[in-house]
C-alpha cells in the first residue's frame, strides 16, 4: 500500500526539509507514500550540479539540493511527484526506478495523446527533441525521496537562463503545447499517481 498526499502549493526548502525528516525517521513497516505538489519559482542543482549551467544572473531563488542530476526549473503549472519509496523493500534497484517512473509519464502523456519517448544517457522524458519531464532521485539507507517535474502549463522562460539538466541548447516544453485537451493538474496528479502505484504493484507480483 501506498499512502499518498496532496500538499498544494510548497515552498522548496520545507519541502525537502519535510521529505529527508520522512526518510531518516521511517522503519521497515512505514508506508511507502507519493507527495504531489507545485513549488513556488526555484531553481535546483543536483548533487553534481555546475554552476556553469546558470547562464545568467537571476532574482529566482537557487538551491543546492542532494538529489541527482544538474540545474532543473520548478514553478507553478509544474506537477511534483515526490517518490518516498522503500526500494530496498520492494526488490527494485534504482535503475529500474527511474525506468518506471519514466514509462509511468510516457503512460500517463499517452492518454492525452502526446507521444513521448526516453533518451539513453538522459533520465526524464522527452517529445520529439525537447524535454517534458525531469526526474532526480536521492537513494539514503534504501530509501528514494525527490522524484519528478511534468510540465504542465506554466512559464517555460525561465529555462532560458540554465542549460536545463546540464544540456546546452535543451529545448524544454509542455503538455499545453501540445495537446488540445482539457489540462487539470488535480486530474493529472491522481492519473500519474495511479500509473506509478500500478507500476510499484507489478514488482510485488
Amino acid at each position: 500500500m501506498i499512502k499518498l498526499r496532496s500538499k498544494g502549493l510548497q515552498d522548496y526548502l520545507k519541502t525537502w526539509e519535510e521529505m529527508k525528516s520522512f526518510t531518516e525517521n521511517r522503519n521497515s513497516n512505514t508506508l511507502d507514500e507519493l507527495w504531489t505538489l507545485e513549488h513556488n519559482s526555484v531553481f535546483t542543482q543536483g548533487l553534481s550540479g555546475k554552476s556553469k549551467h546558470l547562464l545568467k544572473e537571476t532574482q529566482i531563488p537557487i538551491v543546492q539540493s542532494d538529489r541527482g542530476g544538474q540545474i532543473t526549473y520548478h514553478a507553478p503549472g509544474q506537477l511534483i511527484i515526490y517518490c518516498l519509496i522503500d526500494i530496498k523493500r520492494l526488490g527494485l534497484g534504482i535503475k529500474k526506478m527511474v525506468s518506471m517512473i519514466e514509462q509511468s509519464l510516457i503512460e500517463l502523456l499517452s492518454s492525452y495523446d502526446i507521444t513521448a519517448h526516453t533518451l539513453k544517457g538522459a533520465p526524464g522524458v522527452y517529445v520529439n527533441d525537447s524535454k517534458i519531464a525531469a526526474l532526480g532521485l536521492k537513494l539514503k539507507h534504501g530509501r528514494t525521496y525527490h522524484g519528478l517535474s511534468l510540465n504542465i502549463d506554466m512559464d517555460l522562460s525561465p529555462y532560458t537562463l540554465i542549460n536545463p539538466c546540464g544540456y546546452s541548447n535543451l529545448k524544454v516544453t509542455q503538455m499545453s503545447n501540445l495537446t488540445n485537451n482539457i489540462l487539470n493538474i488535480s486530474d493529472i496528479k491522481h492519473e500519474l499517481s495511479e500509473h506509478l502505484i500500478d507500476s510499484l504493484a507489478k514488482t510485488q507480483n
